[in-house]
């Protein structure tokens, strides 16, 4: 028995509560390594001693290129729970628990009939308290994104006429766009984002800003003048909630603008000024750097000294930003934010943050934008989700550079989906491309047969898909000029808008969010990666990416086809795309 692999973290995404007697476990061991792997568990709390345990068998549901991970899931559960496992390897066997092997229980009757208890040394989950039940809000589950880009987006009907604007205001500071995207360019077309199959709009940021990407912002509490009024704003979320959509906007407030007018107190007072602690590792007399690339004396976003850094651990501070939170959840009835650089951010401050928003909307979302390994941020006292690069990163490497086989790529998105307890992986925010990184398409070399495979592993994985704007245009570019390009309207209704129209069909008709996710086939030699999604209807996904034509018949029998592509005769040629409708 390989006991080096073998782990289990209690109280984490190996040990979770799904609902008040619902309890999921797993444990990590060695690829192939056991023969059978059993659960006892308890209420720690029981009344005799030893404490009565019951057992069930553990399956592995899951596998990387290790590692097995077993699972199962007790229901009704106790809401005290203490347990071990059991592991068997042929001839040998052994208990685990309290992080180490042992070859005898904790909890001993003596030959007097005495009875050593030790039942604290299992392992513990001290108990299912429903308020640390960690849950997404129900819509969001069901929700499928269109990401816009507003000053690229629109300002017309199906149109953008691609002129930049420059707004001063009353104190002098200016406000620009690039291409004249606005509110009501985006509300006159959610006809095409509705129809397109989207029911979720996120929009990046729209607050007064400076630049034209609007993450410099100079009032957190009214729409910027280049894009429209706070009244075309509301009559936007209005319409959208008219068509049982939802609207999430982007929440910046790890910096603002350098002419935000509390850093300009700063920069007048110095030390003196009410706000000297709003902003971080400042140094006096604070001044503007007037030449390119001199250094600011104080922090600022990405050393762009445009962007100081704000102080978020300052209660005022903290404060503040709250109430921009409920301000518009309340006043312009968003339904959600989503949380830029939010890794960066004091954790009290988002803690502030979520609790000002969940009392105006318990349902409001919060995403947060963290690249890596989000495990520590997704505990149910910050953020809800956030935006999952990793699955993007994943996808890039099998679909469009062909670094990984099917093997690998069916590695990578297991260790991603058992980073974090179940219902926290189904609300991760899967992208292909964002504003920040370049277009999948460019990335695929402008293979669009192998944009369409990742797009139909997008919609069909676990977690809520976000398209960035365009894509279904067939927008490339990898410098951000080019990735955040004006919408081309021009541009016929293209093939590549049905397709993304009929994957996202199956997905809302046929799949749940709870749905279960297997790996049924991770076939190196023909690249061939099947999975299938169970609940109320079973899918099964077959994508092949080999250069050779596969015979997939195997997996097909005599299902219903809903979607084909490069299909002939139940063989795949490179490229090639199956979803299948598994008979019950």
């Amino acid at each position: 028995m390989n006991r080096s692999a073998v782990l289990h973290i209690p109280m984490s995404q190996y040990a979770f509560a799904k609902a008040e007697d619902v309890f999921t476990i797993r444990i990590r061991t060695a690829k192939g390594d056991l023969d059978s792997c059993t659960l006892f568990y308890g209420d720690r709390a029981c009344m005799q001693s030893p404490v009565v345990f019951l057992q069930t068998d553990m399956k592995v549901c899951w596998q990387d290129e290790y590692y097995d991970y077993y699972e199962t899931t007790i229901t009704p559960s106790p809401k005290r729970i203490c347990y071990y496992f059991k592991l068997v390897k042929e001839t040998e066997w052994i208990y685990y628990y309290a992080d180490a092997f042992h070859s005898q229980l904790p909890d001993m009757v003596l030959e007097d009939g005495f009875v050593l208890e030790g039942r604290s040394e299992y392992y513990q989950y001290p108990y299912i308290l429903r308020e640390e039940i960690l849950k997404e809000p129900d819509w969001f589950l069901h929700a499928v994104v269109y990401n816009i880009f507003p000053d690229s987006f629109a300002n017309g009907y199906r149109s953008l006429d691609g002129k930049g604007k420059v707004y001063e205001r009353k104190d002098g500071v200016r406000c620009y766009s690039k291409c004249g995207g606005t509110i009501e360019g985006i509300r006159l077309n959610l006809d095409y984002i509705e129809g397109l199959g989207f029911n979720c709009i996120y929009l990046n940021p729209v607050f007064t800003a400076g630049e034209y990407h609007k993450y410099d912002i100079l009032d957190y509490f009214h729409i910027d003048p280049c894009m429209g009024t706070d009244e075309e704003f509301k009559r936007l979320t209005e319409e959208i909630h008219k068509r049982g959509m939802h609207i999430i906007i982007d929440g910046v407030f790890n910096h603002c603008s350098w002419y935000f007018p509390y850093f300009e107190d700063v920069v007048k007072k110095g030390k003196e000024s009410e706000y000297a602690d709003w902003f971080y590792d400042l140094q006096f007399p604070v001044t503007r750097p007037e030449k390119q690339g001199e250094m600011p004396n104080y922090n600022c976003f990405a050393y762009e000294p445009k962007m100081p850094k704000l102080n978020t651990s300052n209660p005022d501070v903290q404060e503040y930003f709250a109430k921009v939170g409920k301000y518009w959840i309340e006043e312009f009835h968003v339904d959600g934010w989503r949380l830029d650089v939010a890794n960066e951010v004091d954790r009290n401050f988002w803690r502030t943050f979520r609790k000002a928003v969940k009392e105006a909307n318990p349902q409001a979302v919060l995403i947060g934008e963290v690249w890596e390994n989000s495990e520590c941020w997704l505990r149910g006292d910050t953020f809800d989700s956030t935006m999952n690069y990793d699955f993007r990163k994943h996808c890039r490497d099998y679909f469009a550079w062909g670094k990984t086989t099917a093997a690998g790529f069916a590695g990578a998105m297991t260790d991603m989906f058992l980073r974090y307890p179940i219902q926290i992986s189904q609300g991760q925010l899967n992208l292909l491309d964002s504003h920040d990184v370049a277009r999948f398409l460019s990335l695929c070399g402008g293979d669009i047969e192998r944009w369409k495979m990742a797009f139909v592993c997008l919609c069909m994985s676990p977690g809520v898909p976000s398209v960035f704007y365009g894509d279904e245009k067939e927008i490339e570019g990898v410098k951000e000029d080019e990735y955040r390009s004006p919408m081309p309207w021009e541009k016929e209704e293209t093939e590549t808008a049905e397709f993304v129209k009929r994957v996202i069909q199956i997905r809302k008709k046929y799949i749940s969010p709870t749905d279960s996710w297997e790996i049924l086939v991770r076939d190196e030699k023909q690249n061939l990666f099947v999975f299938e999604r169970q609940g109320h209807h079973t899918i099964r996904v077959i994508l092949h990416m080999g250069e050779e034509t596969a015979d997939v018949s195997a997996y097909c029998r005599d299902d219903e086809v809903l979607f084909a592509l490069h299909a002939r005769d139940k063989k795949l040629e490179r490229n090639g795309a199956l979803i299948l409708y598994i008979s019950q």
